[in-house]
Protein backbone atom coordinates (compact mmCIF):
# COMPACT_ATOMS: atom_id res chain seq x y z
CA UNK A 1 0.00 0.00 0.00
CA UNK A 2 1.91 3.07 -1.01
CA UNK A 3 1.38 6.28 1.19
CA UNK A 4 0.23 9.09 0.09
CA UNK A 5 -1.19 7.33 -2.92
CA UNK A 6 -4.66 6.05 -3.29
CA UNK A 7 -4.77 3.25 -5.50
CA UNK A 8 -8.05 1.08 -6.59
CA UNK A 9 -6.12 -0.63 -8.99
CA UNK A 10 -5.56 -4.21 -8.18
CA UNK A 11 -1.95 -5.42 -8.77
CA UNK A 12 0.06 -8.44 -9.14
CA UNK A 13 2.74 -8.88 -6.96
CA UNK A 14 4.79 -12.17 -7.08
CA UNK A 15 7.42 -13.32 -4.88
CA UNK A 16 10.28 -15.94 -5.85
CA UNK A 17 13.17 -17.31 -3.16
CA UNK A 18 16.36 -15.13 -3.44
CA UNK A 19 19.20 -16.57 -4.56
CA UNK A 20 21.24 -16.12 -1.34
CA UNK A 21 18.71 -17.83 0.73
CA UNK A 22 18.42 -21.35 -1.68
CA UNK A 23 22.30 -21.20 -1.56
CA UNK A 24 22.42 -21.28 2.40
CA UNK A 25 19.18 -23.71 2.31
CA UNK A 26 20.43 -26.36 0.21
CA UNK A 27 23.20 -29.14 0.43
CA UNK A 28 25.99 -28.26 -1.56
CA UNK A 29 27.95 -31.21 -3.14
CA UNK A 30 29.34 -30.01 -6.29
CA UNK A 31 30.15 -25.78 -5.87
CA UNK A 32 33.81 -25.02 -4.39
CA UNK A 33 31.87 -22.23 -2.54
CA UNK A 34 28.62 -21.12 -1.95
CA UNK A 35 29.18 -17.60 -3.48
CA UNK A 36 29.41 -19.51 -6.70
CA UNK A 37 26.00 -21.29 -5.95
CA UNK A 38 24.30 -18.41 -5.19
CA UNK A 39 25.39 -16.86 -8.75
CA UNK A 40 24.26 -20.12 -10.67
CA UNK A 41 20.98 -19.72 -8.46
CA UNK A 42 20.87 -16.29 -9.68
CA UNK A 43 20.93 -17.62 -13.23
CA UNK A 44 17.57 -19.50 -12.78
CA UNK A 45 16.35 -16.84 -10.99
CA UNK A 46 16.97 -14.13 -13.44
CA UNK A 47 14.56 -16.54 -15.82
CA UNK A 48 12.07 -16.93 -13.65
CA UNK A 49 11.55 -12.98 -13.22
CA UNK A 50 11.97 -12.58 -16.81
CA UNK A 51 9.01 -14.94 -17.12
CA UNK A 52 7.01 -13.56 -14.79
CA UNK A 53 7.22 -10.22 -15.58
CA UNK A 54 6.29 -11.42 -19.43
CA UNK A 55 3.21 -13.06 -17.91
CA UNK A 56 1.93 -9.75 -16.39
CA UNK A 57 3.40 -9.46 -13.07
CA UNK A 58 3.52 -5.42 -11.77
CA UNK A 59 6.23 -6.18 -8.41
CA UNK A 60 8.31 -9.61 -8.52
CA UNK A 61 9.65 -9.64 -5.09
CA UNK A 62 12.81 -11.68 -3.85
CA UNK A 63 12.51 -12.95 -0.36
CA UNK A 64 15.89 -13.02 1.46
CA UNK A 65 15.60 -13.78 4.95
CA UNK A 66 18.71 -15.65 5.29
CA UNK A 67 20.40 -12.33 4.48
CA UNK A 68 19.91 -11.42 8.19
CA UNK A 69 20.97 -14.90 9.82
CA UNK A 70 23.52 -15.61 7.58
CA UNK A 71 25.47 -11.63 7.55
CA UNK A 72 28.60 -12.76 6.98
CA UNK A 73 28.43 -14.57 3.68
CA UNK A 74 25.52 -11.96 2.64
CA UNK A 75 28.05 -8.85 3.03
CA UNK A 76 30.58 -11.52 1.21
CA UNK A 77 28.41 -12.36 -1.85
CA UNK A 78 24.25 -11.33 -0.65
CA UNK A 79 24.79 -8.24 -2.99
CA UNK A 80 26.41 -9.69 -6.01
CA UNK A 81 23.75 -12.28 -6.27
CA UNK A 82 20.46 -10.34 -6.09
CA UNK A 83 22.17 -7.90 -8.54
CA UNK A 84 22.87 -11.13 -11.17
CA UNK A 85 18.98 -12.19 -10.60
CA UNK A 86 17.63 -9.15 -11.55
CA UNK A 87 20.04 -8.14 -14.21
CA UNK A 88 18.29 -6.88 -17.35
CA UNK A 89 15.42 -6.48 -15.73
CA UNK A 90 12.72 -4.48 -16.77
CA UNK A 91 9.79 -3.61 -13.97
CA UNK A 92 9.39 -3.22 -10.11
CA UNK A 93 11.42 -5.45 -7.96
CA UNK A 94 10.97 -5.64 -4.28
CA UNK A 95 12.90 -7.74 -1.88
CA UNK A 96 11.90 -8.97 1.89
CA UNK A 97 14.35 -9.84 4.45
CA UNK A 98 13.41 -10.70 8.06
CA UNK A 99 13.76 -12.58 11.36
CA UNK A 100 11.30 -15.28 10.72
CA UNK A 101 7.85 -15.91 10.96
CA UNK A 102 6.42 -14.75 14.12
CA UNK A 103 4.75 -17.62 15.17
CA UNK A 104 8.32 -19.32 14.95
CA UNK A 105 10.56 -17.08 16.20
CA UNK A 106 10.18 -15.17 19.51
CA UNK A 107 12.11 -12.87 21.34
CA UNK A 108 13.23 -11.58 17.79
CA UNK A 109 16.27 -9.35 17.47
CA UNK A 110 16.37 -5.68 17.70
CA UNK A 111 17.93 -4.58 15.03
CA UNK A 112 19.28 -5.95 11.18
CA UNK A 113 22.73 -7.35 10.98
CA UNK A 114 22.75 -6.66 7.45
CA UNK A 115 20.49 -4.33 5.64
CA UNK A 116 22.24 -0.81 4.72
CA UNK A 117 23.88 -2.97 2.20
CA UNK A 118 20.83 -3.42 -0.20
CA UNK A 119 21.42 -0.14 -0.59
CA UNK A 120 23.68 -0.95 -3.23
CA UNK A 121 21.53 -3.77 -4.66
CA UNK A 122 19.35 -3.28 -7.84
CA UNK A 123 16.00 -3.65 -6.26
CA UNK A 124 13.32 -1.16 -6.00
CA UNK A 125 11.63 -1.82 -3.16
CA UNK A 126 13.12 -3.06 0.32
CA UNK A 127 10.64 -4.52 2.73
CA UNK A 128 11.41 -5.24 6.44
CA UNK A 129 9.99 -5.81 9.50
CA UNK A 130 9.90 -3.30 12.67
CA UNK A 131 6.76 -3.70 14.49
CA UNK A 132 7.54 -7.28 16.71
CA UNK A 133 11.77 -6.36 16.72
CA UNK A 134 10.56 -3.07 17.59
CA UNK A 135 12.59 -1.52 15.18
CA UNK A 136 14.86 1.69 15.34
CA UNK A 137 13.20 3.49 12.51
CA UNK A 138 16.63 5.64 12.04
CA UNK A 139 17.71 2.63 10.06
CA UNK A 140 15.57 3.77 7.52
CA UNK A 141 17.41 6.46 6.41
CA UNK A 142 20.81 4.64 5.59
CA UNK A 143 19.04 3.08 2.40
CA UNK A 144 18.07 6.59 1.11
CA UNK A 145 17.98 5.27 -3.01
CA UNK A 146 15.28 2.46 -1.78
CA UNK A 147 11.30 3.08 -1.20
CA UNK A 148 10.63 1.14 2.02
CA UNK A 149 8.12 -1.26 2.80
CA UNK A 150 7.95 -1.08 6.26
CA UNK A 151 6.21 -3.48 9.10
CA UNK A 152 3.74 -1.95 11.49
CA UNK A 153 1.62 -4.63 12.12
CA UNK A 154 2.83 -6.99 15.41
CA UNK A 155 1.71 -10.87 13.62
CA UNK A 156 2.95 -12.41 17.10
CA UNK A 157 0.34 -10.70 19.46
CA UNK A 158 -3.34 -12.07 18.91
CA UNK A 159 -4.64 -8.51 19.63
CA UNK A 160 -5.81 -6.35 16.49
CA UNK A 161 -3.85 -3.14 16.92
CA UNK A 162 -5.70 0.58 17.20
CA UNK A 163 -5.15 2.68 14.58
CA UNK A 164 -3.82 5.08 16.47
CA UNK A 165 -0.69 2.78 17.61
CA UNK A 166 -0.03 1.74 13.94
CA UNK A 167 -0.25 5.88 13.16
CA UNK A 168 2.42 6.52 15.57
CA UNK A 169 4.85 3.67 13.83
CA UNK A 170 4.24 5.63 10.72
CA UNK A 171 4.72 8.87 11.95
CA UNK A 172 8.10 7.82 13.33
CA UNK A 173 8.99 6.50 9.94
CA UNK A 174 8.68 9.56 8.59
CA UNK A 175 10.73 11.16 10.25
CA UNK A 176 13.66 8.98 8.04
CA UNK A 177 12.20 8.38 4.95
CA UNK A 178 10.27 11.05 3.17
CA UNK A 179 6.63 9.87 2.17
CA UNK A 180 6.95 8.91 -1.73
CA UNK A 181 9.53 6.42 -0.76
CA UNK A 182 7.51 5.13 2.45
CA UNK A 183 5.33 2.25 2.24
CA UNK A 184 3.58 -0.07 4.53
CA UNK A 185 2.74 -3.54 5.49
CA UNK A 186 2.17 -6.13 8.29
CA UNK A 187 5.17 -7.97 9.82
CA UNK A 188 6.49 -11.50 8.04
CA UNK A 189 3.94 -14.26 9.25
CA UNK A 190 0.09 -13.58 8.85
CA UNK A 191 -0.93 -16.97 7.55
CA UNK A 192 -0.81 -18.16 11.27
CA UNK A 193 -3.53 -15.96 12.22
CA UNK A 194 -6.72 -16.76 12.29
CA UNK A 195 -9.18 -15.10 9.10
CA UNK A 196 -10.62 -12.61 11.77
CA UNK A 197 -7.98 -11.94 13.18
CA UNK A 198 -5.66 -10.94 10.22
CA UNK A 199 -8.38 -9.01 8.66
CA UNK A 200 -8.97 -7.02 11.69
CA UNK A 201 -5.22 -5.82 12.14
CA UNK A 202 -4.92 -4.93 8.09
CA UNK A 203 -7.92 -2.49 8.62
CA UNK A 204 -6.39 -1.18 11.68
CA UNK A 205 -3.40 -0.80 9.22
CA UNK A 206 -5.25 1.04 6.85
CA UNK A 207 -6.97 3.52 9.39
CA UNK A 208 -3.92 4.09 10.38
CA UNK A 209 -2.30 5.01 7.26
CA UNK A 210 -5.27 7.21 6.75
CA UNK A 211 -5.28 8.87 9.51
CA UNK A 212 -1.44 10.08 9.53
CA UNK A 213 -2.27 10.63 5.67
CA UNK A 214 -4.87 13.58 6.77
CA UNK A 215 -2.77 15.29 8.69
CA UNK A 216 -0.63 15.66 5.78
CA UNK A 217 -2.77 17.27 2.98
Amino acid sequence: MEFLRANTTRRIKVTVPGPFTMSQQVQNDHYPDRASLAMDYAVAVNQEVKALFEAGADVVQLDEPWLQAHADDAREFGVPAINKALEGVIGTTGLHLCFGYAAVVKNKASEYAFLAELDESAVDLVSIEAAQPDLDMSVLAKLPSKTMVVGVIDLEDAAVEPPEAVAAKVREALKYRPPEQLMLAPDCGMKYLPRDVAFGKLQAMVRGVELVRSELR
